[in-house]
């Protein structure tokens, strides 16, 4: 496994490498004790995949409030999609600023989105299925939206009409939801 940096410090695409043959290929998603080499300090505990029949299906941005906060691992296992994480730690070098990484069943790359953290997708072909981890479960109480189209965070979905669910035609733009994050400077031990 390889680690790839983006523009956000915290943010990271992982690669794992894909060995083929005449009947396929087989590829290391996961390992505790390589993420664990790389730094990755995380116990997923959940497990989640979706399905989206058509391109331009938007979901996002979510995220959950402390103390429900999620660090997900994303991949794409069927498609193509534009993957996006938004940092909204109030305080934070890159606030309000985010990382696009395409990510498809054949590229294989997966990409780490720490607590903090606001997460989309849109997808760039039919038929897209995403599954990801998360290190903490799913909490209604605690499970919130931004507008994809915040003129403040302004992300560039490639797409002027995109399919999209009420909640995320309805979400609260960054600066009227309650988001709860903070960042923290990291310390030298």
């Amino acid at each position: 496994m390889n680690i790839i940096k983006t523009d956000i410090e915290d943010v990271i695409i992982i690669e794992s490498k894909a060995f083929g043959d005449n009947r396929g290929w087989f590829t290391e998603t996961y390992s505790k004790i390589k993420f664990d080499k790389l730094g990755i300090d995380t116990t997923f505990i959940q497990d989640n995949h979706s399905f989206s029949a058509q391109k331009w299906t938007l979901r996002g941005l979510h995220f959950q409030l402390n103390p429900k906060a999620q660090t997900k691992l994303i991949r794409c296992t069927k498609g193509k999609i534009m993957d996006v994480a938004v940092d909204i730690r109030e305080g934070s070098p890159t606030y309000k600023k985010w990382v696009a990484v395409e990510l498809t069943e054949k590229n294989k790359k997966q990409l780490l989105i720490p607590k903090g953290f606001a997460h989309g997708f849109v997808t760039l072909t039919n038929n897209v299925e995403v599954q990801y981890k998360v290190d903490e479960y799913y909490s209604p109480e605690n499970d919130r939206s931004i507008r994809y189209d915040d003129p403040e965070i302004n992300v560039d979905w490639g797409v002027i009409n995109p399919i999209l669910s009420e909640k995320d035609l309805n979400a609260p733009v960054l600066l009227e939801s309650d988001a709860n994050f903070k960042y923290y400077i990291k310390e030298d031990v």
